[in-house]
């Protein structure tokens, strides 16, 4: 099997170490000269995941068309931000055939789009039923420790849904498969403005109660948002969902914990905004897209709202902390039962 990897990221380059180790003929694209020398003379990656050795037969490339053309498999894992020109880019080298799948966690800010609408409007010659989508509870270094881990695979077809499950099914790695894209990447987009919410209340000094029902109000503001945009609510009591949820909520890995845990303790964070490639905190974006999305859809989302003026209004986080204290008092479920 012939596969490309686009993006060299710590999660691309787990899973092009994870596609390599099965013997597939894997093309790793990587942004950074740098890091297409690092894994081709010395095979390892300079910049992400440097720690680890990866496969000799994984080949790298610093030129797109090379890592996407005649290719059986299409593995895409790039920032949200970027999504559209990488696929715009990717596109003119992609068969009518090639099974694509997307492992990128958002929603575009200036449309409020998901990532399967922007890839089926970059991608318009490949068939739609070609697209997947990947996500569910799994860190890069872990990973690439190949410790278990579990995700999941959302399509239209069974048939592509099957292949992509086929090509990363390991003795470690376990991907089960789902016909709902929508809940499944609304779930990897949520999880992460709700992973600073939870660094913010741990920065706070808040404890394990706080951080308990914000998880948990957060999955219900996740599930009401997945509900407006056509999700099946049961999504997200999965690996895309709750998965997902209590992974980048409670992991010490996880970058949008970290960078809420600094706004919570309140260090300068104008400097830690997603831009420097070794530093994306994909929630920071994503808030901006969610609170424009739940004001379109006049969703009640209130740890959504509050951490969306945090990081882009200047607002205190415990100002913040005590207007969610004072919300109204309702029934718990009001909204999705």
């Amino acid at each position: 099997m012939k596969i490309g990897v686009i993006g060299a990221g710590n999660w691309g380059t787990a899973l092009a170490s994870l596609l390599a180790g099965k013997g597939f003929d894997v093309t790793l694209w990587a942004f950074e000269a740098e890091v297409s020398k690092g894994i081709n003379q010395k095979h390892c990656n300079p910049f992400f995941l440097s720690e680890f050795k990866l496969p000799k037969n994984l080949k790298a490339t610093n030129d797109i068309g090379e890592a996407a053309r005649n290719k059986d498999l299409i593995v895409f894992v790039v920032p949200s931000h970027v999504t559209r020109t990488a696929a715009e880019k990717t596109a003119p080298h992609i068969g009518k055939k090639t099974v694509f799948v997307s492992c990128t966690k958002g929603i575009e800010t200036e449309t409020g789009k998901l990532i399967s609408d922007i890839l089926r409007e970059s991608l318009a010659g490949l068939p739609a039923e070609n697209l997947c989508f990947l996500s569910g509870p799994s860190f890069a270094n872990e990973v690439a420790k190949k410790l278990p881990t579990m995700v999941v695979i959302a399509g239209t077809s069974h048939s592509s849904t099957r292949f992509a499950q086929d090509a990363f099914r390991t003795d470690f790695f376990m991907p089960f498969t789902s016909d709902d894209i929508i809940g499944v990447q609304v779930g990897g987009a949520v999880k992460n403005v709700i992973a600073i919410a939870c660094g913010i209340s741990d920065g706070l000094g808040y404890g394990n109660n706080t951080r308990a029902g914000t998880i948990t109000r957060g999955l219900y503001e996740m599930i009401k948002i997945g509900k407006a945009l056509g999700a099946n609510p049961i999504t997200f009591s999965g690996l895309a969902g709750i998965g997902d949820l209590i992974l980048t909520c409670t992991g010490d890995l996880s970058r949008n914990r970290q960078f809420g845990f600094m706004v919570g303790k309140g260090k300068d964070i104008s400097k830690k905004q997603p831009g420097a490639a070794t530093q994306i905190a994909e929630g920071v974006i994503t808030s901006k897209a969610i609170f424009h999305l739940i004001g379109k859809h006049n969703i009640s989302a209130p740890i959504c709202t509050e951490v969306y003026r945090i990081l882009h209004e200047k607002k205190e986080a415990k100002d913040a902390v005590a207007d969610l204290i004072k919300m109204e008092r309702t029934e718990e479920l009001r909204g999705i039962v």
